[in-house]
């Protein structure tokens, strides 16, 4: 029986082509022509995108931003301005020691809590 050899054959033709002497100088070199190029694009594709992401976040920043308790009373259109003392007063107004306990109705099949 005939054994084969490992390696190839490659042809006259073939021989002087880019792709055979990019092929012998990997079998040489490996790291120089598949390792750095690939760790190069994945350094330089993480400076391309550092500004992309911050645009993203500068996005979202002009949308959500810190608001004044004005502009918190009027996202609900129905707030009414708000006066500490007033309030202080009205609620010191109050009867607090009259009030009666009064139970939560519960959905139907819900477990009362009663023993």
């Amino acid at each position: 029986m005939t054994v084969f050899q490992a390696k190839k054959f490659r042809g006259a033709a073939d021989a002087n082509t880019f792709a055979a002497r990019y092929r012998a100088l990997m079998a040489k070199h490996p790291f120089l022509l598949f390792g750095l190029p690939f760790m190069s694009i994945i350094v330089a594709g993480s400076f391309v995108l550092t500004p992309a992401t911050a645009v993203r976040y500068e996005k979202h920043d002009r949308r959500v931003r810190q608001m004044t308790k004005e502009e918190e009373l009027g996202v609900g259109k129905t707030g009414r301005r708000v006066n500490i003392k007033d309030e202080y007063y009205r609620l010191a107004a109050k009867d607090l020691d009259d009030w009666e306990q009064k139970r939560v109705k519960r959905l139907p099949g819900e477990h009362d809590g009663v023993l």
